[in-house]
């Protein structure tokens, strides 16, 4: 008679809930595209985060709070993802123009599905969002410094270069965004797709000439 063996299958390990603030800068972008920013009540950002009240306000002190908060979370997300664009559209290789193309290409898609975003660059603030926190300018430079710090990262990685970020890259860098911003400004007619593409194909043909 045989005895019985012990299971082998590990206990399940429960999921790791995110920080209270993640949860509730969560709740808070989720409830504000469902409704203006004014509406939004407190008690009901911390009840879909699923955290007390107090907990909330000892996390941002009061709504104002929230607010600038919801907008910086959201600024620091897309500086994040449109230098990873860059880097990515670039490794390996010594030619940032493709990166500058790809950073163009993701400002111009951010700003038109985020609100947010496009009311940071142009500074076109809408009633329905919270108040603004960074100044349209200051934001550039930042997309700028932070795209180019990627830009030479990428440069510097690629087989046989080991030119650093200098005049040229962030001339190309600067131009790129320049262009890029002007699609936000002024989109093409027709779908925000072909809007995103000449953005992109239009950094490309002006840096090729720049940089020839």
């Amino acid at each position: 008679m045989s005895s019985a063996m012990p299971s082998s299958v590990p206990p399940a390990v429960p999921p790791v809930r995110p920080p209270a603030r993640q949860c509730l800068l969560r709740a808070a972008r989720a409830a504000l595209a469902d409704r203006p920013w004014p509406r939004i009540r407190m008690v009901e950002v911390a009840r879909a985060a699923g955290v007390s009240r107090q907990t909330l306000y000892n996390e941002f002190g009061s709504k104002e709070g929230l607010g600038t908060a919801l907008v910086a979370d959201g600024v620091e997300t897309f500086l994040e993802r449109t230098a990873r664009a860059a880097a990515e559209a670039s490794r390996g290789s010594a030619d940032p123009v493709a990166g500058c193309a790809a950073a163009a290409a993701r400002v111009v898609r951010a700003a038109h599905d985020e609100p947010l975003v496009r009311a940071v660059l142009t500074g076109c603030w809408e009633p329905r969002l919270p108040p603004p926190d960074v100044p349209a300018d200051r934001l550039v430079a930042r997309l700028r410094d932070r795209t180019l710090g990627a830009l030479a990262a990428a440069r510097r990685s690629a087989p046989g270069t080991t030119a650093d970020s200098g005049p040229e890259l962030r001339r190309a860098c600067e131009v790129g965004l320049r262009l890029a911003l002007s699609y936000v400004v002024a989109p093409c007619e027709g779908s925000s797709e072909a809007t995103e593409e000449a953005a992109g194909v239009h950094v490309v043909q002006v840096l090729r000439a720049l940089l020839e």
